[in-house]
């Protein structure tokens, strides 16, 4: 392993963290097609906030780290990693042009006797049967011949400061025994919480899918409680608090399900057992359910507004957050715009704060406008409580809402007595 010298395709907020985690330890370069993000990275700031500046920083001047978009720096590494994102298109069907984008980067670089990783989520096959035939063409190498992959599924929380990727396990994998072994060994000198390697890569492809699948139909479950409870006039919050005192009762809480993970994963596994001739009813009835969910709360919001005499038509509804999390950036497949497009059907006007988003990517990517500050002139008709920010946990909101008004609270973190309704 003395001469290993990584380079990490795609600099996001997986691709980011783990140059920098490696740098502590190997030679690394990081690779971005986009000269803007490898400015800023190259000036000691990560906008995506999930390296702190000092610590990346620290990696660029104690520990030789590079951002680069230029091939020609990268052509000297041996140990390459793709970190690219892996979205779905319109009609939730994988996107893997991002991957296709990367295997013809590595193509164009790798040499005899090297290894490349791949660690976006995709469904199982996808790195042997879509990925490495393309690094073959570019490169004319014969994949476990002349070189070698692996696949090591990325655990990265967005936002999340507690388990970063240093303490999450990590699964491993390799196209034969031995590269397995060696993949294992680079990853587990870095990696705290320890390594896992899987038998082989189509396993730790299906492991990786799996995890936030599982996750998605437990939140299904529980935005259907939510319904069912609702209607019942019962408190969901109540209910799941009781439900908890059982030892191995599962936590989950009802809400909106966005995200480049748990919202996507599911699309890829059910698309790859299609691709089997097998309809994943479960998976899919799951995405159905936490992809309605937007549009479920605007309902209840003007529900409530109704059965307060509030003028719907034309009115004013304060959305509070955007992001797809709390305390993140990040907006990536954010499924508040579903509230904000619902509400929109109705004339309502619409204003969503969110101290976190960024305007112009949001701009950009969704066709809206956002505050980054509380506005302060409008009366509002409605406020909803859309992302747990902690920015928002002593707001006072009562400035900017007409004495007749309705507060809704999607995450359920507001006290009972602040809000006529949550989730």
């Amino acid at each position: 392993m003395n001469d290993i010298k990584i380079c990490i395709i795609g600099l996001g907020y997986v691709g980011l963290p783990l140059a920098r985690l490696f740098s502590t330890k190997f030679p690394t370069i990081g690779f971005d097609m986009n000269p803007n993000r490898v400015k800023e990275l190259m000036a000691g700031h990560d906008s995506t906030l999930e390296v702190n500046d000092d610590i990346l920083q620290e990696a660029i001047s104690n520990h030789g780290f590079m951002c680069t978009s230029d091939i020609e720096d990268i052509k000297e590494c041996n140990f390459y990693i793709v970190a690219v994102p892996t979205p779905v298109d319109e009609n939730n069907t994988p996107d893997l042009r991002p991957l296709y984008g990367a295997s013809e980067t590595v193509g164009k670089v790798i040499k005899p006797g090297d290894i490349v990783v791949y660690e976006s989520t995709v469904y199982p096959g996808v790195t042997e049967d879509e990925c490495l035939p393309v690094v073959e063409k570019v490169s004319g190498l014969k994949y476990n011949e002349d070189f070698y992959a692996g696949y090591s599924p990325e655990r990265i929380n967005p936002g999340d400061k507690l388990h970063t990727v240093e303490k999450i396990k990590k699964v491993t994998s390799g196209s034969t025994p031995e590269i397995g072994e060696l993949i294992n060994q680079v990853y587990s000198s870095v990696i705290e919480a320890g390594t896992h390697l899987a038998p082989s890569i189509k396993v730790a492809e299906a492991a990786k899918v799996i995890e936030n699948s599982q996750r998605d139909i437990n939140i299904a479950f529980v935005n259907e409680l939510a319904k069912i409870f609702h209607l019942m006039g019962i408190d969901t919050a109540a209910v799941l608090e009781a439900a908890s005192t059982k030892w191995n009762f599962l936590p989950f809480k009802p809400g909106l399900v966005g995200g480049h993970c748990i919202g996507v994963d599911p699309y890829y596994l059910a698309q790859c057992a299609q691709r089997h001739g097998y309809n994943p009813e479960i998976i899919l009835a799951g995405r159905r359910m936490n992809d309605g969910m937007g549009a479920y709360v605007a309902d209840r919001v003007i529900k409530l507004m109704l059965k307060k005499g509030i003028q719907v038509l034309g009115s004013h509804i304060l959305v509070l957050g955007f992001t797809f999390k709390e305390n993140c950036p990040d907006v990536r497949n954010t499924r508040v715009i579903d509230i904000v497009k619902a509400l929109k059907e109705y004339n309502i006007n619409v204003t969503v704060f969110d101290p976190w988003a960024n305007p112009v990517a949001v701009k950009k990517e969704y066709g809206i406008d956002i505050e980054t500050d509380l506005p302060t002139e409008e009366k509002f008709d409605a406020a909803i409580y859309a992302v747990a920010h902690n920015e928002f946990k002593d707001i006072n909101l009562s400035r900017v809402m007409k004495p007749m008004h309705v507060v809704f609270d999607v995450k359920g973190t507001r006290a009972i007595e602040e809000i006529d309704s949550r989730l």
